[in-house]
């Protein structure tokens, strides 16, 4: 097997896959169109209705009543402003949703002064909904949802916390605070709600919190580069589990666990809920009219006694999918970061990446470190995979000998060849077996590349800007071509069929056109991967000759 044909090959394959991904997503089952300005608010405002006899159900309304659409037309100062050093958040009165959320450190585009937004509110419906149902729940009435008053209409962090309280009390004495505690550099916002019971009987509420997101959308992936956009949750049994779109609209997400949280996915940001840890929720999901997808958490029901009161507390995530502050948070909310199958090798070349970028300060030049340290450590499989190549084509004239004098006896055949495989030492799965080892730590290194918001505008050196974007000028990709073609001349070749040998000349070129549109600190890594690949052939093939093994 030829180690050059072997990597294109698997490349290509790599490429065609993430080609089906992106017919799939242009060409396949597709949502419907965007729905009109006056349906989207009122899937804003609306939340779903919960019957008492029926708590442990999910939701299955999403209505406005006249009563409340009257009142939410007389109140036009809803909407109260809070901004930390992280997060620019607006949070509408009416429930206490959080309509808006905009990440202050992170620019739409680099150099910009915009902030890239998570939550929003109009035609990209995208909000965060939370609130009190059960028998005396105020989410739960007949009138709509509670209209919450707080003491001013924005809120700045000045210090390492930011407490923002909204209050709601009804005619019978039950009054409600809920209250949003921001915290320095933090992403993470507590949201409680203190319930007050000054009734003279015992008041029933249900927490519940959910996402809300409209299903069409304008995906920031490319067919070369396909991410994932959905829903995702965690049980106690499975830390991490993706719910897209398509399922949620084929079937509604029922599960009851022990802990558990529910999150909204794209590229490099999360938005979650985490419910108490400690209790048993229900997860769920809805699809609201084929146009808007919702993933909840509906917690235990709670009784507050008359003369009493009662905190129920989650937490809400608005932010970039940082690894550490997300397992910080929740089991299994840092593999919202999904390196999918491989996140066991993916995770340790993480540390591995940011320990070398912490030397450096330069993630481009981290990428080249990690690159060489990878290859390095695995220089005793390659070099295994060289010498039993070269051994193998040293065995072609007497191979063909035994093809001579044993003809179409497949029997004797393959007892010849497996006594020449013994006599000569010669192991004939040597070749393949050190290049399948290395091929997942390679995959998983991709992945680490390719799934980590810290490369998001990261700068690298003159031109490249931007390491989680194409190379303007495509240098990268011209230079990874050159060294697919300079690594295929090195390696004698086999192969005798005029149109394989003019497809394997021809590879280089194709892989570079696919290169084009590849993240630069992809093919950064590609590059530097081929280049080393160059010189520990060099070094292997000299070793080879002072051996008395020809390579030729």
């Amino acid at each position: 097997m030829e180690s050059q044909r072997s990597f294109l090959i698997i490349g290509l394959a790599l490429v065609t896959f993430l080609l089906w991904q992106a017919w799939q997503k242009d060409y396949g089952p597709q949502p419907i169109n965007p729905v009109q300005q006056e349906q989207t608010q009122q899937a804003n405002q609306g939340v779903p209705s919960f019957d008492e006899a029926q708590s442990e159900d999910v939701p299955t309304s999403d209505s406005v009543p006249a009563a409340q659409a009257i009142a939410q037309s007389q109140n036009t100062n809803r909407i109260i402003e809070v901004k930390t050093d992280t997060l620019d958040v607006r949070i509408d009165l009416l429930g206490g949703d959080v309509i808006s959320a905009n990440l202050i450190k992170f620019p739409v585009t680099q150099g910009s002064d915009e902030p890239y937004s998570l939550l929003r509110s109009g035609m990209g419906l995208y909000v965060a909904q939370s609130g009190l149902i059960g028998k005396q729940g105020p989410d739960a009435s007949a009138t709509g949802r509670p209209v919450y008053t707080a003491q001013q209409s924005a809120y700045q962090l000045n210090g390492d916390t930011l407490v923002v309280p909204l209050t709601w009390k009804n005619s019978q004495g039950l009054s409600i605070t809920k209250t949003f505690t921001f915290t320095q550099g933090h992403y993470d916002v507590n949201v409680s709600y203190d319930v007050q019971n000054a009734t003279s009987t015992a008041a029933n509420v249900q927490p519940y919190a959910q996402l809300k997101q409209v299903m069409d959308f304008e995906d920031d992936g490319n067919m070369f580069m396909p991410t994932y956009r959905g829903a995702a949750f965690s049980t106690e049994d499975d830390r991490y589990d993706k719910y897209s779109f398509d399922e949620i609209e084929d079937e509604n997400l029922r599960k009851t666990t022990k802990a558990g949280w529910v999150g909204m996915l794209e590229h490099y940001f999360v938005s979650a809920w985490v419910p108490s840890q400690e209790q048993t929720n229900t997860l769920y999901s809805r699809n609201i009219n084929n146009q808007f997808a919702v993933i909840g958490v509906l917690s235990p029901a709670e009784t507050i006694n008359a003369g009493e009161s009662k905190t129920i507390a989650s937490t809400l995530y608005m932010g970039p999918k940082d690894q550490d502050s997300l397992a910080k948070i929740a089991r299994g909310l840092d593999l919202t970061v999904d390196y999918g199958i491989l996140f066991w090798i993916s995770q340790p070349l993480f540390s591995l990446l940011t320990f070398l970028h912490s030397l450096v300060n330069n993630w481009g030049v981290a990428i080249i470190l990690i690159t060489i340290v990878v290859k390095g450590a695995m220089y005793w499989l390659t070099k295994k995979q060289y010498e039993s190549m070269a051994r193998m084509r040293n065995l072609a004239p007497k191979m063909q000998q035994l093809k001579d004098r044993f003809g179409d006896d497949r029997q004797k055949m393959s007892q010849a060849m497996m006594e020449l495989y013994r006599k000569e030492k010669v192991n004939p799965m040597g070749g393949c077996l050190p290049l399948l080892l290395q091929m997942p730590i390679f995959l998983a290194l991709y992945w680490v590349l390719m799934e980590s918001v810290e490369l998001r505008h990261a700068d690298f050196v003159l031109w490249i800007t931007d390491l989680s974007t194409k190379d303007p000028y495509f240098v990268l990709p011209v230079l990874t071509g050159a060294s697919m073609y300079l690594l295929q001349k090195l390696q004698p070749t086999t192969i005798t069929d005029p149109m394989q040998q003019k497809i394997m000349q021809w590879m280089p070129v194709m892989m570079s056109v696919f290169f084009l549109w590849f993240p630069a600190g992809l093919v950064l890594y590609w590059l530097v991967s081929n280049v080393i690949t160059l010189v520990q052939a060099k070094m292997i093939y000299a070793s080879m000759e002072k051996r008395g093994i020809s390579n030729k």
